[in-house]
């Protein structure tokens, strides 16, 4: 059995799902399909949720049916009888409608994760539905009743135990050959929506691979493989073919977009392979992470993080114990959501790096009680893995650079973001 997941780039027009569709006819076996939401369809489903969150019901429904259109516009490519295609989504979209005019806008989090996780519960039934007309036989599951998280809601952890009984049951191969469930999203066991973090259905993939004991996992993407920079921001990019476990967590913590955090370790566990291939050219091989790999990597690997903030603390009275601060410092970060990506500290102070997210003011608020805060806005980290005097130079030549650290193997930068 093989899992395959195809993200919001591949299935944002009717040209990505008709392309799934001759990927997924070359598969004789088993096979379990993870999508994530269609294009951009979750931003746009943060931005209904942010009209619903200030009581703005008529805006929430107005960019609601922008949403609507998107999808109503690739059903409308896809299907040779589009009834086919707008009875799959009707429900999901009545759904959305009745809870932004009737539920109350209490907890962000909570809200979040019941409304935008209806972007992929959307997206599978298209796809589930065209693969259907296409004449491919498949399953659609509810991953919200499948996979049990607990209840920290947008960052939701899997409970394995309890989603191998459900997951096993319903996608036991008996009953269908191929499955189609949702990436990002489940449910905590008093059947609240859960999701599992922006980009969570790479994860998702890796979890179902990991309870039904897949023989590999397979990441389709817009690129040829993983590539040692984003050919986006770096000229020159060369596709890695082999990469350990260790290199994918280290790439993943760095901040490397083409893997989400997670999903190394349900798979490393057992050992399975993930494969992250070319959506565009589905004959070409793409890289490979795997237990042990030929050789190791011997290219620089370039990751660029944006949007970061430097926070440095101080104690008010010079009284200030390294380990205490650390503690009560990381406690706090962990309590509003961020992530730590860079440390350092000195004898008086301590500096960390996050991501600038809307739980950051009520973070340096509750520093400011006990520390002297201070910080600095619009930072890019730039790790370089396999570094040099030379690709230094070449990155970093005319930036503002205001933290660098640098070990054997990896050097960082935290620079201020050009104008």
């Amino acid at each position: 059995m093989k899992v395959y997941k195809f993200g919001g780039a591949s299935v944002k027009s009717a040209e990505g799902i008709r392309n799934i569709v001759k990927i997924v006819s070359g598969v004789d076996g088993h096979l379990f399909i993870v999508v994530s939401a269609m294009g951009k369809t979750t931003n746009a489903m943060e931005v209904v949720l942010d009209h619903f969150m200030k009581t703005d019901k008529v805006a929430s429904l107005t960019k609601l049916q922008e949403v609507e259109q998107y999808h109503a516009e690739i059903i409308g490519e896809l299907f040779s009888h589009t009834a086919l295609g707008f009875e799959a989504v009707k429900p999901l979209f009545d759904s959305l409608k009745n809870y932004i005019n009737t539920a109350i806008a209490d907890d962000y989090d909570r809200c979040y994760d019941y409304l935008v996780s209806y972007g992929e519960l959307i997206s599978t039934r298209i796809v589930s539905a065209f693969l259907q007309e296409s004449g491919v036989v498949n399953a659609w599951l509810d991953m919200r009743k499948l996979l049990m998280t607990d209840s920290n809601h947008r960052e939701a952890n899997v409970r394995m135990d309890e989603s191998k009984i459900r997951l096993k049951a319903a996608a036991n191969f008996d009953d269908a050959r191929i499955y189609i469930g949702q990436g990002f999203i489940g449910s905590n066991l008093k059947g609240d929506p859960t999701t599992l973090g922006r980009e969570g259905s790479d994860y998702t993939a890796a979890v179902v691979g990991n309870l039904l004991d897949a023989e590999s996992v397979s990441i389709w993407k817009d690129v040829p493989g993983i590539l040692n920079a984003d050919p986006r921001i770096f000229d020159n990019t060369v596709l890695i073919p082999e990469l350990t476990y260790l290199d994918a967590v280290e790439l993943a913590y760095s901040g490397a977009q083409i893997i989400h955090p997670k999903t190394i370790k349900p798979l490393e566990n057992k050992q399975i392979p993930l494969y992250v291939r070319p959506f565009g050219s589905p004959a070409e091989a793409g890289s490979v992470i795997k237990a042990s790999t030929t050789k190791p990597i011997d290219v620089p690997v370039l990751i660029l993080r944006k949007n970061l903030v430097l926070v440095t603390i101080r104690p008010r009275d010079f009284s200030f114990v390294l380990e205490e601060s650390l503690s009560k410092a990381f406690a706090v970060f962990n309590k509003h959501r961020l992530k730590i990506s860079l440390i350092q500290s000195s004898a008086i102070s301590i500096s960390v790096c996050v991501d600038n997210t809307r739980y950051l003011n009520a973070a340096l608020d509750e520093l400011g009680n006990e520390f002297k805060v201070s910080y600095n806005t619009d930072l890019e980290l730039l790790t370089i893995r396999g570094t040099n005097d030379s690709i230094i130079q070449e990155t970093t030549v005319g930036r503002t650079i205001m933290l660098s650290q640098r070990t054997r193997r990896i050097a960082r930068f935290l620079l201020k973001t050009e104008e």
